[in-house]
């Protein structure tokens, strides 16, 4: 499937890799895009975006806008390669001795790095090396690609060489059912890999100014760099009115368990009335650390960090779950759930490397209601946030969430009148921030100016049904497979949406992913129907769609319910669309729209793909677009109100880059 990478001589043992494409690098000479430092936002010039996304401290520079002497990977948005996985695209891969050197735009002080090193042969990762070379000299990196690397078919595997884990399942890449068809079909290996990226931070020790160098160089392994963030962090919060875990015992070192010691500290703090202090260092925590009305602050994530070891459970708990692992989680809503929790400032890591969906390895979960989660840096478990309810008011605000096996954050069941806000999100394995009204349905929730990026699964922002729910002024880029970058349905088991669905103010770019089972292209921002319809109010209003992969605008019902479940009441006002490698609506369901000021430019296909629920009848297609007028770029008034022009698979036509409307 792929071409042998022109670095895997250079190995004395095999690795798991993947052919890289070379772009317009000469890997003799340092190749530079760009003589001032390019900063951008999701691979975007920030004036695309401005106001919109997470307000966060660092500053993001892509590796293929860098000095580098490796090979820049040409642009890709195929499943399952380095590109496609990577911000914006690109990446570039270093051999060992290769460099990518960036110019700081600002003072700064520490570095996360965002890169991608080979699997193990039998897979579990390897671990190598990465020189930082600053004008006040030469640190070393860690690197390691234990966390990276899933195979195959839900829900994943860490072996590259192991066979189908559903061979009873149809597959796109022989069209067939593997175990039901003769002869055998040969399925290449490793098959569909995945999740190849990782990150790391590092403080640089002293501050270096605006125009200092970073130099990346290889040591030992292939690397591929994607990016580097660069930051001034503060020096470490201090609360000295705080219950210091220190005088508990907790070890600041991470060689010894420190749970106890930190349980202690929280009852005692909440006989006083008194916050519960983490000072700098690393805290061992292998399990869950119950919490309730009590307040836990750190020096800062770049400071504190709680990490763990996820642990085996012999019996498995009564909740299915087969290993524990570091989290902090409110008590069971069943038994009320926990109040007036605050969690701040400090890191929670993980050691999550496969994902088994009965398992509690969240770094917060439970039911918290009342409660904050703000200022902290979430790694390496696998999911960063998930709540179970019913519960309320809890306000999710400013944390980082990276490399997560399973989703980012999650409202489920019951959850009302909460808030997600200024939250960074990147490299999930499934919907980075969801909403899921299974049984109990949600309420008055809002997901408000995040950031996501590069979800190698589903969706950047996905709501399964629920009430009065809003979603604006968030930044949602690079979605890689099965999902897209905002997403409505009602499917899941979800309680049926109601009130309003409001959509405002966000922006998704190189969004609109590929379906394995329906073989056609997702939109920027996708509604599905198939366990419901969906009527209720939806108001999608203010939004840009950049460079969509496909379409930027689709309505779906599945083929099996497409005579029982519509899509109406959706009204679409003062949207822009700068690029769409296809149409600007896909409409394959029975219901309508309204459109409003909606202007495209830069339209690959014909602008509107309306095949309604297929039954092509001379009245016209069974979806209607209502032109309410000044929908400027031709797109709509040709095909209004439902003229059939069903064509699901129409070349796709790359589009310029976004540029200012």
């Amino acid at each position: 499937m792929f071409a042998p990478p022109r670095w895997a001589a250079l190995l004395a043992t095999p690795l798991v890799t993947l052919g890289v494409a070379i772009g317009p690098a000469d890997a003799a000479a340092a190749h530079q895009l760009s003589i001032t430092p390019a900063v951008t936002r999701a691979a975007l010039d920030p004036a695309l975006v401005a106001g919109r996304g997470a307000r966060v401290a660092f500053a993001e520079q892509e590796a293929e806008h860098a000095v580098t002497t490796g090979v820049v990977l040409s642009p890709d948005r195929t499943a399952y390669t380095l590109a496609s996985e990577a911000s914006g695209r690109s990446a570039v891969t270093l051999d060992p001795g290769e460099y990518v050197e960036f110019t700081l735009p600002k003072a700064a002080n520490a570095i996360t790095v965002r890169y991608s090193l080979p699997d193990a042969p039998a897979g579990g990762g390897i671990t190598a090396p990465l020189s930082v070379g600053t004008p006040g000299g030469t640190r070393t990196m860690t690197l390691t690609s234990q966390f990276s690397w899933l195979y195959n078919q839900y829900p994943f595997s860490n072996d590259p060489q192991a066979g189908l884990l559903h061979p009873d399942w149809w597959i796109t890449e022989c069209a067939c059912v593997p175990a039901a068809t003769e002869p055998a079909p040969v399925i290449s290996k490793p098959f569909r890999p995945a999740h190849f990226y990782d990150e790391q931070r590092l403080l640089l020790g002293r501050t270096y100014r605006a125009g200092d160098k970073i130099r990346l160089t290889a040591r030992q392994a292939p690397t591929t760099i994607d990016l580097l963030d660069s930051e001034l962090v503060g020096a470490p919060k201090v609360d000295l009115g705080g219950v210091n875990v220190l005088l508990f015992g907790a070890d600041p070192t991470g060689r010894r368990d420190a749970a106890p010691a930190i349980e202690k500290a929280i009852a005692f703090a909440k006989k006083i009335h008194r916050a519960v202090y983490l000072p700098p260092g690393v805290f061992q925590v292998n399990r869950h650390l119950v919490v309730d009305d009590v307040t836990i602050t750190g020096a800062g994530n770049w400071y504190t960090k709680v990490k763990g070891h996820e642990v085996a459970l012999d019996p498995p708990a009564a909740d299915g779950s087969v290993h524990t692992g570091v989290g902090f989680y409110g008590k069971d809503a069943a038994q009320g759930g926990s109040r007036n929790v605050h969690l701040a400032d400090f890191a929670i890591e993980g050691d999550v490397r496969e994902r088994i969906d009965t398992d509690q390895v969240n770094a917060i979960g439970g039911a918290m209601s009342d409660s904050s989660i703000s200022g902290l840096h979430l790694r390496h478990t696998k999911v960063g946030l998930w709540f179970d309810g019913p519960m309320s008011n809890v306000k999710v605000l400013g944390n980082i969430i990276v490399d997560q096996i399973a989703d980012g954050l999650n409202f489920h069941t019951g959850v009302t009148g909460s808030l997600a806000r200024d939250n960074f999100v990147r490299n999930t394995g499934d919907d980075a921030l969801a909403m899921w009204a299974e049984k109990t349905t949600n309420s008055g929730n809002t997901f408000d100016r995040n950031t996501v990026q590069t979800p190698t699964l589903a969706n950047g922002i996905a709501i399964y049904g629920g009430t009065d729910t809003t979603v604006s002024g968030n930044l949602v880029a690079d979605p890689i497979r099965e999902g897209s970058g905002i997403h409505a349905g009602s499917r899941f088991g979800a309680e049926p949406f109601a009130g309003y669905l409001r959509i405002a103010d966000n922006t998704t770019v190189r969004a609109g992913t590929f379906d394995l089972n329906w073989k056609i292209g997702l939109g920027a921002i996708w509604f599905f129907a198939l366990d419901k319809s969906i009527n209720a109010d939806i108001q999608v209003t203010g939004d840009h769609f950049l460079d969509s992969t496909y379409n930027a605008i689709m309505l779906v019902s599945d083929w099996a319910v497409k005579d029982q479940y519509s899509i109406t009441g959706a009204h679409f006002k003062d949207i822009r669309v700068d690029g769409t490698g296809t149409s600007v609506v896909s409409a394959r369901a029975a219901g309508g729209a309204t459109f409003e000021n909606v202007d495209a430019r830069n339209v690959g296909a014909v602008g509107v793909n309306n095949c309604g629920s297929f039954h092509f009848t001379p009245s016209g297609s069974e979806f209607t677009l209502s032109d309410l007028g000044g929908n400027d770029g031709g797109w709509l008034s040709p095909f209004a109100p439902n003229v059939i022009t069903c064509d699901d698979r129409p070349p796709v036509v790359a589009p310029p880059a976004p540029s200012a409307w």
